[in-house]
């Protein structure tokens, strides 16, 4: 069954709230046999597009994956990218800038990596990162040697977001359609998560005490999302809130790619 991908998109202007945003919605699929069916036709019909992506050699794909800890980015990556020519598509994941890094502006490290015509890119967090971690921890700001001009704290996030939305219309522009992903999981599920981390010896590598510690921030993390998805969502870069309480959601929503 085909999604109605207008549901999930944040029109451009629309003030988010996320308290309104589902985070569960009846499933997409009748069954385990069709989910996995349903998700077969769909990673054959991206690997179609991304033949001819590659042979047009005019256009590139980016899309980005935004979401709180454990709500299934890298499943999603994994599952609906499994089909895809690896020679065509790239990944790439941003932890904390390295200090080379925090010598160039904030867009300079993902700049470097955008996606050549042909091809897909990933990014498994972004630049987002910017208007969403830093900005609950606003202290991470003081060690990127920013002029005091820009660090007022009412004015930093406004021109972050304009800087965003420029690169990404100069991007659009220039060929690359950059579509972006925020995985809506609820506080709860979360929670049931990181227990089954350390429930499950095999997936105890998963599990971290820095990700506890940023549950003491929810309310502070939906805001940031709030107002980064009202800001920067637009015609040529839509964000969607795709909910992330079952698992298999999110990979089921990748007809959004089509």
């Amino acid at each position: 069954m085909k999604l109605k991908t207008e549901n999930f998109l944040v029109h451009e202007s629309t003030k988010v709230d996320l308290k309104k945003s589902p985070t569960l919605i009846k499933a997409f699929y009748k069954s385990k046999e069709d989910y996995e069916d349903a998700l077969k036709e769909g990673v054959k019909e991206l690997s179609d597009l991304q033949e001819l992506l590659y042979a047009s050699n005019k256009y590139a794909v980016l899309l980005i994956f935004q979401a709180m800890d454990a709500a299934g980015k890298d499943g999603v990556i994994r599952h609906v990218l499994s089909g895809i020519n690896p020679q065509g598509c790239q990944v790439f994941s941003f932890k904390h800038p390295a200090a080379t890094e925090l010598e160039h502006d904030f867009l300079w490290r993902t700049t470097c990596v955008l996606p050549e015509r042909g091809q897909i890119g990933v990014f498994n967090r972004s630049y987002y990162e910017e208007v969403l971690i830093v900005r609950v921890h606003p202290e991470i700001l003081q060690g990127q040697g920013l002029p005091d001009s820009v660090l007022g704290e009412e004015t930093v996030w406004k021109e972050h977001y304009r800087s965003i939305t420029d690169l990404e219309n100069h991007l659009h522009r220039n060929g690359t359609k950059i579509i972006k992903f925020f995985l809506h999981l609820s506080k709860d599920e979360q929670k049931k998560r990181f227990l089954d981390r350390i429930d499950k010896p095999n997936k105890n590598w998963k599990f971290s005490l820095a990700d506890l510690e940023e549950r003491k921030y929810w309310k502070q993390y939906m805001h940031a999302y709030e107002s980064c998805l009202s800001a920067t969502s637009t015609k040529h870069a839509p964000w969607y809130i795709v909910p992330a309480d079952d698992k298999k959601m999110p990979v089921s929503s990748s007809q959004i790619f089509f």
